[in-house]
């Protein structure tokens, strides 16, 4: 059930497309449809962006014409192409808040002091999800330590953040965003664990991708956060500020394991942040699908069925932060802030 950039949908079935606009943004850009293409692919290899294939001009004209409707990596080529946002492009209505008033910019304009303004824009993303919670805090720190990574270190206490929250949810392209900011070690789960998880269900007797039976849940489970979290008071033992991305769905609403987490972290100096990554149903679904990795393979198969365990309004039983990625807008932001900073050109 993998969804392809060929796959076509009517006009009716997503709300506020307006193809028009992206011919119009094109148009005003000066850019012919063979043009486009050349650029599009450039700024995809530049962003490290999978699934653009040939993004010949028939394709582009299918985008336009409101054939085709562009899958999420050539949704965020556009974005970095036109400097724009997925409202101001028309694939979507925006969401209550969102900011749309990106303007267009000549493609050869020097970097000045709106890159700074780029990276403030998207990480004010980061948002009180309780009471307690001091987001304005993880933002300074993040902000800090961006600003000073060549210039002396960060004086800060070294800081925890776990970046949870369901699958397809955007999680790790945050927390990468974070870690491009800060310079600060990534451990995501997945390709820090996924071969001890695999080998170890096989020999177990069950199957490698298999991420929903009693078997990896109660046998397997709990040893991959345990290598996870191993792995991460490795780091700030030393003394590092560390981002961690993992769904942390029973860790995060367990309010003993997070407590235990910050008792442990705060006998060595570290200060700990859980942030939760919002996401709707459709832009996981979508993400998920085109992702295809095969661990992933029941989710799809069997969709509502994996749904109708997925409560969206789920929230950390701790004080945490919240990015709001509906409809993919933190991740548009981050690569907004990361091409204005030249991060993905590193």
């Amino acid at each position: 059930m993998t969804m392809t950039e060929g796959q076509r949908v009517g006009k009716g079935n997503r709300a506020g497309w307006r193809p028009d606009r992206l011919r119009e943004q094109r148009e005003a850009h000066g850019l012919t449809l063979e043009r486009a293409g050349e650029r599009l692919r450039e700024v995809a290899e530049q962003a490290k962006l999978r699934g653009i294939p040939a993004a010949n001009p028939q394709t582009l004209w299918q985008h336009e014409q409101g054939e085709v409707y562009p899958g999420p990596h050539y949704r965020r080529a556009y974005c970095l192409l036109y400097r724009a946002t997925e409202p101001d492009l028309g694939f979507r209505s925006a969401l209550p808040g969102e900011e749309t008033s990106f303007k267009l910019t000549p493609m050869n304009d020097r970097l000045t002091g709106a890159h700074v303004l780029a990276v403030e824009r998207a990480v004010h993303r980061i948002a009180p999800g309780s009471e307690e919670a001091d987001h304005v805090a993880l933002q300074q720190r993040i902000i800090d330590a961006w600003k000073r990574r060549h210039t002396g270190g960060d004086p800060h206490r070294p800081v925890l953040i776990l970046v949870g929250g369901f699958a397809g949810s955007g999680k790790t392209e945050l927390a990468r965003f974070f870690v491009q900011l800060t310079g600060w070690p990534l451990l995501d789960k997945d390709p820090l664990t996924r071969p001890l998880v695999e080998k170890l269900l096989v020999a177990l007797g069950g199957d490698p991708n298999d991420r929903h039976t009693d078997l990896y849940r109660e046998r397997v489970r709990p040893v991959e956060y345990d290598c996870l979290m191993q792995s991460a008071m490795a780091n700030i033992k030393c003394g590092i500020s560390t981002v961690l991305s993992a769904p942390f769905i029973a860790e995060m609403t367990d309010p003993a394991w997070m407590q235990r987490l910050a008792n442990r972290a705060a006998a060595m100096g570290v200060d700990v942040f859980p942030v939760w990554v919002r996401c709707d149903e459709q832009s996981m679904q979508e993400y998920i699908s085109f992702r295809s990795a095969a661990r992933d393979a029941w989710k799809l198969q069997r969709w509502d069925e994996y749904m109708a365990t997925i409560d969206l309004d789920l929230r950390p039983a701790v004080p945490h932060l919240v990015v709001d990625n509906r409809l993919g807008t933190a991740v548009t932001l981050a690569d907004q802030a990361r091409q204005a900073m030249g991060a993905m050109y590193a």
